[in-house]
C-alpha cells in the first residue's frame, strides 16, 4: 500500500482518511478547552468533505458493481444519519451539556459506517475496477474535497445534489470557517 498521496488509489486514500477519523475521535476523548474545540472542528470538516467526495465519486462507481445498489443505499442511509447527528453536534459545540453522549453515538455510527465501507464497498471496487481507474478516482476525490462543503448538510447525499447544491454551500461554509477563525471560535 502506498502512503504517498499522489501514488494512492482511491481505496488507499479513503482508508487513510478513515484512520485519521479514528485518531480524531480518540484524541477528542482526552482533549480539553481550545484543543478539544479545534479537534472537533477538524473532525467536522474531514467528515463533511470525505462524505461529499464519496457521494460524488465513490458511490456511483460502487453502484456499477454486482449488487452495488443495495450496498450503496445502505451506506447513504448511514451517512444521512451521521450527518444529522454531526450537524446537531456542530450547532451545540463541544462545551454544551449532552455533547459527550451524542459524540459517543456519532463515533459508534461513523466507525461502523467506515467498517461497512471497508468490508463491503471497497472490496467490490478493488475487484471490479482497474488500477488506472482507482488512481484517477483518487484524484477526483481530492478535487471534490477541495471544493466540498465543510459542514454537514443532511438531505444532500447524492452526486447530483452535491454537484448542484454543494458549491454554494461550500462557499457559505468556508466563509463561516474564516469568520470563526478570525473570532477565535
Amino acid at each position: 500500500m502506498s502512503h504517498n498521496g499522489a501514488d494512492q488509489d482511491v481505496i488507499e486514500l479513503l482508508l487513510s482518511q478513515h484512520r485519521r477519523i479514528r485518531e480524531l475521535f480518540d484524541d477528542l476523548d482526552h482533549a480539553k478547552g481550545d484543543r478539544r474545540r479545534d479537534l472537533f472542528r477538524e473532525l467536522v470538516r474531514l467528515l463533511a468533505v470525505h462524505e461529499t467526495a464519496e457521494e460524488e465519486i465513490v458511490h456511483p462507481a460502487a453502484r456499477e458493481t454486482k449488487g452495488g445498489d443495495a450496498v450503496v443505499d445502505a451506506r447513504v442511509g448511514e451517512e444521512r444519519r451521521a450527518k444529522e447527528l454531526l450537524s446537531t453536534l456542530d450547532d451545540m459545540g463541544p462545551e454544551a451539556e449532552g455533547f459527550d453522549t451524542l459524540l459517543l453515538q456519532l463515533r459508534d455510527d461513523v466507525l461502523a459506517h467506515a467498517d461497512h465501507e471497508e468490508r463491503e464497498e471497497f472490496p467490490r471496487l478493488k475487484a471490479t475496477l482497474d488500477d488506472d481507474r482507482l488512481h484517477r478516482m483518487a484524484g477526483a476525490v481530492r478535487a471534490a474535497e477541495a471544493i466540498a462543503p465543510t459542514r454537514p448538510h443532511p438531505g444532500i447525499e447524492g452526486p447530483v445534489e452535491n454537484l448542484v447544491l454543494g458549491p454554494p454551500m461550500a462557499i457559505m461554509d468556508r466563509a463561516r470557517d474564516l469568520i470563526r477563525g478570525a473570532l477565535g471560535r
